[in-house]
């Protein structure tokens, strides 16, 4: 996949791993719209950046869709990267009443169904370019879930599934599909998690460049690679490894 003179949509792409990967590319050369619900913070980012666009709007809500994808269709026809970034998690505990379910049709649509209802519709555009991508950044609890964020890790494996799916059904076109799994990051977003001991969303964004370049379709970021490996040897000691103060 060429690194430059793309044109590229990043949603969520105000802060954390979306403004990394916005700040990224558009160095390379790049176009970058980046998409947020925050407009103050969204304005913010793009007088940082350079090369971009920002386009105010809420992903998760079919209304603010169908206006950005007029927008993308009417000024931007030679839009060729989607980066599904923009994400929504919880702490969740599930022997709790603490609005499990409520929570987890929150993260459901905005991590998973959002994310197909945007493919969907820019689709057409894409299979239109010469080459063309399509960026969906799930996480290292697709492969094995932490308690805390239980229907997080729902959310995320629903996505990856849906990702091998999709790249299977675009093999024969010009649209590639990557999915990028970072393990814990430092962002905003992770605070509540402990995301000050995470890899930083700069790391994140320079291995999506990467995977651009060597046509690397599952991106495993950091210590998702070794977790990768002993969720397939050994998917026992995976899910304990994810979850070590149930067995202290």
């Amino acid at each position: 996949m060429k690194t430059t003179q793309n044109t590229i949509l990043v949603t969520g792409g105000s802060a954390g791993i979306g403004f990394e990967i916005a700040r990224l590319f558009s160095q390379q050369g790049n176009h970058v719209i980046i998409v947020g619900r925050d407009e103050e913070r969204l304005a913010k980012a793009a007088a940082i950046l350079q090369n971009v666009t920002p386009l105010a709007g809420d992903v998760s809500k079919e209304e603010d869709v169908d206006v950005l994808v007029k927008i993308l269709y009417k000024d931007f026809p030679n839009l060729n990267v989607v980066v599904n970034n923009a994400g929504s998690a919880f702490l969740n505990n599930l022997l709790e009443t603490d609005r499990t379910f409520e929570k987890a049709q929150t993260e459901m649509l905005t991590n998973y169904l959002s994310i197909i209802r945007l493919n969907e519709k820019l689709l057409p555009l894409l299979k239109k370019q010469q080459e063309a991508a399509i960026v969906n950044v799930s996480s290292i609890v697709a492969f094995a879930p932490n308690h805390i964020l239980s229907t997080y890790g729902a959310s995320k494996a629903a996505l990856h599934s849906y990702t091998l799916s999709l790249r299977l059904y675009l093999a024969k076109t010009p649209v590639k599909v990557f999915e990028l799994m970072p393990p814990l990051v430092n962002t905003d977003f992770s605070q509540a998690i402990g995301g000050a001991n995470g890899i930083s969303p700069a790391a994140v964004a320079e291995d999506l460049l990467k995977a651009f370049e060597t046509d690397t379709y599952e991106i495993h970021v950091g210590r998702t690679a070794d977790f990768y490996k002993l969720f397939h040897s050994a998917p026992e000691e995976a899910l304990l490894a994810m979850n070590p103060t149930l067995h202290a």
